[in-house]
């Protein structure tokens, strides 16, 4: 075995092999081995290996109008693996490159492989003829000491022992490496695009392995990059804002060739510039997609705005790096900030561009991001307003895409709004001949899409134009398809021409109801007999031939079936009520008992509750059952309970009922009159009850007189002693048209001819004080009062002799306090 002492150097010899083009881009292939060889001592070799390489030039120069003899020769200078013998060679192959049309991808309508995640960047930032050793990586760390460009040459060099993943681990542990990329990184990035290019892509070749993210994150490569693309978006405007200068400028000075060539020569530049720029766009956002695997540092990169510089990104042309921008975007997008934060950004509108797109892989990801934003009421909103609603329905077509887009289209379809606009695309033909032609089993999606659509009343006339509806219920019947039938469901609810349609499918829905073992099936069919209000349809023909009076009174009976089950025999009976007839047979038939019982039973159910109620309407239409509601049945006096339930619907029901049974019963109307006027007035009554228990409390409050405790059998209105306060005497209340608000607390209207009895100062009361008053209070306004805080006024001696009549002023009783001071308030 060979000892590492034995190794004296190291032999490397390249030997050339094939030239070739590349299958896509405009580049040539040159193939080549390369054969190490350890020479020992004496110079003779210990140890060999071989290894097969390959060596791409790209010459994205080449156009129609190249020189290709001159492109050749400069080809073969600059790349010592290929022999100046293939010169003609490499002349033919680059002709072969100028003719070949450049085929983007073409839209797929079969079925294609699309691929999960971005492509990795296949990049080389600087052209170089060296190939990089592993072992030479002191020299290359020496070169990021040197200047620019030693150390873009270092860069490209060690980004070729990167981009091979055994080199990693290696590499990984030489931290001067590590450290010395960061830092010529963090100094140098605004110095050479093509530099800050190569090591961001050797770091993103670190970040293709979780366990290599600890030391991206310790030297922030994160953070530098999100500012190295940043500065960059703020670069791009700033060149375009230039170039659409220039172009104003040439196309004001028509016959100014000089403008127009200086615009031209700047178009090109700009082009050349944007397209380095998004190669270095593309490799950051794809080392922060990687990073972005862990929440915390997902979090920290939406706090520096991440999300706003990718949707900027999404105005590029480039695809590639707008497959890389929309991976990203959806990754983000399962988070209600982050697509609340996209909605402000108007990412809706910026995505409009890539429906439809000829790019597969960028359409499909792009779709799958929409799909994530259809969750959201007012982003659906805007994918109408935006016109994306008939490029959806154009890729039904395409097998890559349908299923996603039939999931999309099926959150649109949630908004009632937003259903009649399917009726201005070929949505409805397409997903009714997809339906019809699919096997037994049709996708999911499309039967949710269909059944939202059918709710929908133009787009149910459309269903059922032509023999829709007969196709539809040949399907149902011949798959069981209970999921169908919810669509056919959906279509019988409209009125118009499509309701009478179903007449000669009834036969066929009452045999489901009644025998079909698929009990989704059979309620599915009991929910369409049950939408079936046609007025000229014989219900009581129905009734007896298929003997559902017996199996309806089965059904209705507590824990008979379950509530899907009852609730939908209710509505039918609803349904066959609007039959005099038929209601009367089943009134006389004792199904309204069944019902009252179902309404104490269910009565926190608020749908069975409205559909019972709704049953009593329609019988009290009809003559034949209004007695026997009324009279036979407690029904009144439920719908009485219910008149004021929490629920809307409900409430309105039972008022129309009501109305009903108070124009045909004058005892229930006064009942039902009664009732609302203690609803009405429920919180003035509640106060005066409350009242009344308060006196009732102290027996010697009022021990004379007596109150009735049921407030409904005595007039409110004949006792003004609970509208006044304590101490009121009627003999006191002389004129009628007065208020009580006018009367102070002892009952009387005013203190005197001299003082305005609507300006009523803050009195407080207390118990009279037996000694003279006092007259040193004032009020704010500096005017005496007495200990009650009323004014005092002046007699015709300048004096305040005012005492209110309450005593004297030596706590002696006045006889006649209208001899002493010439006024005079009513009592002694």
């Amino acid at each position: 075995m060979m000892q590492p002492e034995d190794a004296r150097y190291l032999k490397r010899k390249v030997k050339g092999g094939s030239i070739d083009v590349h299958p896509t881009e405009k580049a040539l292939v040159v193939n080549y081995e390369l054969e190490a060889t350890i020479l020992g001592e004496m110079g003779d070799p210990m140890l060999g290996e071989r290894k097969e390489c390959q060596k791409i030039i790209r010459v994205k120069s080449l156009n129609p109008n190249s020189d290709l003899s001159a492109l050749a020769k400069e080809i073969i200078d600059k790349c010592k693996l290929i022999h100046p013998s293939k010169l003609p060679e490499v002349e033919q192959l680059l002709y072969y490159l100028q003719n070949r049309k450049e085929s983007a991808p073409s839209k797929a309508s079969g079925k294609t492989e699309l691929h999960e995640t971005p492509a990795v960047p296949m990049y080389d930032a600087t052209e170089i003829d060296e190939v990089a050793n592993i072992n030479d990586l002191e020299d290359y760390l020496e070169l990021l000491y040197e200047d620019v460009p030693e150390k873009i040459r270092g860069s490209a060099l060690l980004l070729q022992l990167s981009r091979n993943p055994d080199n990693l681990e290696e590499l990984f542990q030489n931290e001067t490496v590590v450290s010395a990329l960061a830092r010529v990184l963090r100094d140098d990035w605004k110095k050479s695009s093509e530099l800050a290019t190569n090591i961001i892509y050797i770091f993103f070749c670190f970040s293709s392995f979780t366990q290599f993210h600890g030391v991206i994150l310790h030297f922030k490569i994160g953070a530098l990059c999100m500012n190295i693309v940043e500065h960059e978006l703020k670069k791009y405007d700033l060149w375009k804002e230039e170039l659409e200068k220039k172009k104003k400028a040439a196309e004001t000075e028509k016959g100014n060739k000089k403008a127009k060539e200086e615009y031209e020569k700047s178009s090109k530049k700009f082009e050349g510039l944007v397209r380095k720029q998004e190669q270095l766009l593309r490799v950051a956002y794809y080392l922060l997609l990687n990073l972005a695997e862990d929440l915390k540092v997902e979090m920290k990169m939406k706090n520096k705005n991440c999300i706003k510089m990718l949707v900027k990104s999404l105005e590029r042309d480039n695809f590639e790096l707008l497959i890389l921008v929309v991976s990203f975007l959806k990754k983000l997008s399962i988070f209600v900030e982050n697509k609340i934060e996209m909605a402000e950004l108007n990412i809706i509108e910026k995505l409009t561009k890539l429906v439809p797109c000829d790019h597969e892989d960028l359409l499909n990801i792009t779709l799958r991001l929409l799909l994530n934003l259809s969750f959201d009421t007012e982003m659906r909103s805007k994918m109408i307003k935006f016109g994306i609603l008939p490029k959806l329905v154009g890729l039904l077509n395409n097998e890559n895409h349908k299923l996603i887009v039939l999931c999309i289209l099926y959150h649109i379809s949630m908004d009632d709004k937003s259903k009649s606009m399917f009726t201005y695309t070929d949505c409805i033909p397409m997903v009714m001949k997809m339906m019809l032609e699919s096997p037994e089993n049709p996708d999911i999606e499309l039967l949710a899409l269909c059944i939202n659509l059918a709710s929908n009343k133009r787009t149910a006339q459309i269903i059922c134009e032509g023999q829709g509806l007969k196709m539809l219920m040949k399907r149902a019947f011949r798959f069981k398809d209970s999921l169908l039938m919810k669509m056919i469901r959906n279509v019988s609810e409209h009125d118009g021409p499509t309701k009478n349609l179903f007449i000669d499918y009834i036969s066929d829905l009452a045999e489901a109801v009644l025998h079909s073992d698929d009990e989704e099936f059979s309620l599915e069919c009991l929910g369409v007999l049950g939408n079936l209000t046609i007025p000229d349809l014989d219900y009581e023909l129905i009734l007896k031939e298929y003997q559902l009076i017996p199996w309806i009174k089965m059904k209705l009976q507590p824990g008979a079936a379950e509530d899907d089950w009852v609730l939908q025999v209710i509505i039918l009976v609803g349904t066959v009520c609007n039959d005099d007839i038929s209601a009367k047979m089943l009134a006389e038939s004792g199904i309204i008992q069944c019902l009252i019982e179902l309404l104490n039973a269910k009565q926190e159910d608020d749908e069975m509750v409205c559909q019972i109620v709704y049953v009593f309407y329609q019988m009290i239409f009809h003559e034949s059952t209004r007695e026997v509601i009324i009279k036979e049945t407690q029904a009144p006096a439920y719908l009485i309970d219910l008149m004021h339930d929490k629920n809307a619907e409900i409430r309105k029901v039972c008022d129309n009922t009501l109305d009903i049974i108070a124009e045909f019963d004058e005892e229930w109307a006064k009942k039902i009159q009664l009732e609302k006027f203690r609803w009405h007035n429920s919180q003035w009554l509640e106060m005066v009850e409350s009242r009344q228990i308060d006196e009732m409390a102290d027996p010697y409050m009022y021990p004379e007189e007596g109150y009735d405790a049921y407030l409904q059998d005595a007039d409110i209105l004949d006792r003004p002693d609970l509208f006044y306060p304590d101490g009121y005497d009627p003999s006191l209340v002389m004129d009628g048209h007065l208020t009580p608000e006018y009367i102070d607390e002892n009952g009387m209207y005013g203190y005197g001819n001299e003082y305005e009895p609507f300006a009523r100062p803050d009195s407080n009361m207390g118990f009279v004080n037996g000694n003279a008053l006092d007259y040193d209070q004032v009020d704010e306004y500096g005017q005496p009062v007495d200990e009650y805080g009323r004014p005092l006024m002046l007699d015709e001696y300048e004096h305040y002799p005012q005492n209110y009549g309450y005593g004297s002023q030596h706590g002696q009783l006045v006889e006649d306090d209208r001899y002493d001071n010439g006024y005079d308030y009513g009592y002694r």
